[in-house]
């Protein structure tokens, strides 16, 4: 499993370049995300699925928050319904952190199985609902390379409210 974190992680640094130039993330940010991210997937509670995924998302630097590297797990649950994606439980786990004024830079998406694991559509909304269309997003591909996309790239038709 090791060689497939380390896969991962030299795919999304031969990416870096054309990430560096649309986030202004660094390679060093980017490796941080994947290390986080794998590490988290260790953790997974998926006794059902056996699908074991983690993710890391970069906070922006600001008053509020200190853009940190914040990570989750996927969380499952006998009623499939009740279960936490592991995107999700970054987040939330950034929001206990630092407050719901968050706002997300980066999220890399990591799973332990060898598999494409792109975030959901729920993910994708709650991603957004943090972050905006520029939010770098990394994950893997069918093929184990990791891809780079920004979260406007996954979610055209994004829903928003206006937030009081």
């Amino acid at each position: 499993m090791a060689n497939n974190a380390d896969r991962l992680h030299n795919a999304a640094l031969a990416q870096t370049t054309v990430a560096t130039q649309a986030t202004a993330l660094t390679q060093g940010e980017i490796a941080l995300l994947h290390e986080r991210a794998t590490d988290a997937a260790t953790n997974s509670y998926s006794p059902y699925s056996h699908f074991r995924v983690g993710a890391a998302v970069l906070l922006y630097a600001d008053a509020q928050q200190p853009g940190e590297v914040v990570a989750g797990t996927n969380v499952e649950n006998a009623s499939y319904r009740l279960s936490t994606c592991a995107e999700q439980s970054a987040i939330v786990a950034a929001i206990a952190l630092y407050g719901p004024g968050i706002r997300l830079r980066a999220i890399a998406i990591v799973n332990l199985n060898g598999e494409a694991s792109s975030p959901c559509g729920a993910c994708r909304q709650t991603i957004l609902e943090f972050g905006g269309s520029e939010t770098a997003v990394f994950y893997p591909n069918t093929n184990g390379e990791t891809v780079w996309t920004t979260l406007g790239a996954l979610l055209p038709a994004a829903f928003n409210l206006a937030r009081e």
